[in-house]
Formats: structure tokens, C-alpha cells, sequence
């Protein structure tokens, strides 16, 4: 099998149906386009000798058209289904290009997708399986006061969820009253987990910590930026709670490599968007894993509830909760509904997009 062509369309996408807010300092939900004008995303299609396509959708459309348009025609003629050798030739791209991370994974992505369809297989059967049905936690967003979050992590559940994760407002005193809230709320026995996003230095990192393990939070996540990893290994030597880590991080494995050897974390991040698509995600849980550690899948989307069921080393999907109405509307979400804290991982062949390619062509405002 060869690849044919590698194209991409630059289309008008929607303004978020639940717009959310992060803590003080941190851009939103959407990608700050103004609300008079529809923000953009690229759809991406690798064409083969064979008659399958690979299609995938990212953001920020004109850097992922101009990746494209001036670098990936280069791939015409390779075999699709050498995932490795593809992953490895778009790093020596990197070497000059500098990839942005969230798009160092299209064409490892659209590879694999061509792969399943090829083998008429479901992608987390080919990347190793481990099990379709995958634990869902609830991952909240900055809400405006306590009551909210109470109001809220009762209807997740009611909704069937039994694992919570903070996103909380920044300020460490209001943040350590919210997760004994937290636990109160959710009981004894739920896992509970809290992300710093990056908002501490070590001082706060390392007293925040100590208020999460006295309430048993399951793990720690970022509360430092990425950076020094000096100071994660300080606070992982100082804390039993695990410290959650290098979901920003570039480099894949070769980072990831770094961070354990320094042992600046406990458990890994992978992602499909983060770290080289399924490809260099795989690498990481496999690295962790061989060093003792859980590599928790970071995100929602079709390509991570499939790696969500391929590794055995990940313990939950994460599905953000928004407001009511997204929180009640989770049961209907196709291949990525949560029904009972549950996500059942499609077993068709493929990432699982479906796209439909006059409607795009028609409508779509550049194309490479």
C-alpha cells in the first residue's frame, strides 16, 4: 500500500455549546475567536493506492494547512501501514520545522486509522487491547463559587460517576476547602484527583499537597509548570501522594525518559494530541510501565477512548462536566457516551471519523 495524497481543508467550525472558564490567568473554552465571526478547523485525509483514506480534524487550521501544504507531501509514496517509520520521519521534520505538539500526531493518526480500516480491526485490538470498557472520571471546570461545585459533583453522581478531578479556581486556601468539600461529597471511596494547571511554585505546590493527602486524593496533577524538573523531584520526595506529571511536555518519550530517570514524577502523562499521536502515546505508557507507573490518559476525543482500551497501565477516561445540561446530555454522545461512569470504546475499524467530503469541499474556505 502507498500513500496517494495528503490533503487539508480549512472549515468553519462552532463556538463551543458549553463555554467554560479555567482559573485566573488562563484563556477558556473555544480558541478566542470573537463571537461575530465562526471559528476555523483543518480536516486532514491521507489517500492510499487502495482505496482507503485516513481522515482526522485538528485546530488551529492554517498552521496545520501550512504543516501540510509545505512538508507532508513529502510522505506520497510511503506505506501507510509502517506506523514506525512514518512516526520516526516526521520527528526528523520536526528536527527543523519544530512541530507544534498538538501536530505531531496527524500523520501517525491518519496512519492508523488507514491501518485499522486495512485489518478491519478496532484500533485499541491493534495497538496491544487491554478493555473496551473504560472507567470515566469527572473532570470539572472552573465554576464561579462552592455551591456550584456542589451542585454539580452531585449530578455527576447521580450520573453514574464515582471518580472526581479538581480543576479549582488557583488560590490555595479556597482550593484546600473545595477538595475537603470534595471529599465530603463524594465519600469515602470515591477516587478523587486535582490539577494545579501549572498555577504554583513550589512553596504552595508542596503545602497544597499535604492537604490532598490528608483527604486520600488518588493523584496530584502539574501544580508547578513543566520546566524545572528540580523541583518536581523535591516534591515528590516530600509528598506520598503521587504527583501526576509531563502532560506539557515535548519530546514524547525522550522527555518522558528524562522525567523518570530524574523521578520528577510518579505517574506519567500520555496523550494522543500531546505526544506524537498513538504512536509516541503507546511509547510512553509502555515506558512507564516497565518503571512501575500508571501513564493516565490525558483528555477526551475518539483517539484517546481508544488508547483509554489499548494499555493496561491507565485507570480512567477523563469527560470534562461543564454545566446541567452537557452533564445530563453524556449519555448521548455516540462512540464517546458515558453511561453509568462508563465508556464503552467503539470496536469499529478506524479513529472514527465521518466526514462528509462533498459537503467540505464545498464549503471550506482554503484548501492544500
Amino acid at each position: 500500500m502507498r500513500i496517494e495524497d495528503i490533503r487539508c481543508w480549512v472549515v468553519e467550525a462552532e463556538h463551543p455549546a458549553h463555554p467554560y472558564r479555567w482559573r485566573k490567568g488562563l484563556a477558556g473554552s473555544g480558541d478566542g475567536t470573537p463571537a461575530d465571526r465562526k471559528p476555523l478547523k483543518a480536516v486532514i485525509r491521507m489517500d492510499t493506492d487502495a482505496g482507503i483514506i485516513g481522515a482526522i480534524e485538528v485546530a488551529n487550521a492554517w498552521g496545520a494547512m501550512s504543516l501540510v501544504d509545505r512538508r507532508l507531501k513529502c510522505l506520497v509514496g510511503e506505506n501507510p501501514l509502517l506506523t514506525e517509520r512514518l512516526w520516526t520521519l516526521i520527528w526528523e521534520i520536526d528536527r527543523i520545522e519544530e512541530i507544534p505538539m498538538p501536530h505531531l500526531g496527524i500523520v501517525d493518526l491518519l496512519a492508523w486509522d488507514i491501518k485499522a480500516k486495512a485489518a478491519g480491526m478496532p484500533l485499541y485490538q491493534l495497538l496491544g487491547g487491554h478493555d473496551r470498557r473504560v472507567p470515566a472520571y469527572a473532570s470539572t471546570v472552573t465554576w464561579a463559587s462552592m455551591g456550584d461545585y456542589e451542585r454539580h459533583i452531585k449530578e455527576c453522581i447521580d450520573a453514574g460517576f464515582t471518580a472526581f478531578k479538581l480543576h479549582a479556581w488557583g488560590d490555595a486556601k479556597a482550593d484546600a476547602a473545595l477538595s475537603r468539600n470534595l471529599r465530603r461529597w463524594a465519600g469515602p471511596d470515591a477516587d478523587l484527583m486535582f490539577d494545579g494547571s501549572a498555577g504554583w511554585d513550589y512553596v504552595t505546590a508542596l503545602q497544597f499537597g499535604r492537604v490532598l493527602e490528608a483527604e486520600g486524593f488518588l493523584w496530584y496533577e502539574e501544580p508547578m509548570r513543566e520546566f524545572e524538573l528540580g523541583s518536581y523531584r523535591k516534591l515528590c520526595d516530600a509528598l506520598d501522594i503521587p504527583v501526576l506529571a509531563a502532560e506539557t511536555s515535548d519530546g514524547c518519550h525522550w522527555n518522558m525518559a528524562s522525567w523518570i530517570q530524574a523521578g520528577a514524577l510518579d505517574m506519567a502523562r500520555t496523550s494522543t494530541f500531546y505526544k506524537g499521536g498513538l504512536t509516541g502515546a503507546v511509547k510512553i505508557a509502555h515506558l512507564a510501565e516497565a518503571h512501575g507507573m500508571r501513564a493516565q490518559v490525558h483528555g477526551m476525543g475518539l483517539a484517546n477512548a481508544q488508547l483509554c482500551a489499548a494499555i493496561r497501565n491507565n485507570d480512567y477516561y477523563e469527560q470534562l462536566v461543564i454545566s446541567s445540561e452537557q452533564i445530563a446530555g453524556l449519555g448521548a454522545l455516540g462512540p464517546l457516551a458515558i453511561e453509568g461512569g462508563m465508556l464503552t470504546v467503539s470496536d469499529r475499524p478506524g479513529i472514527g471519523f465521518d466526514f462528509d467530503w462533498e459537503r467540505i469541499e464545498a464549503t471550506a474556505v482554503a484548501r492544500a
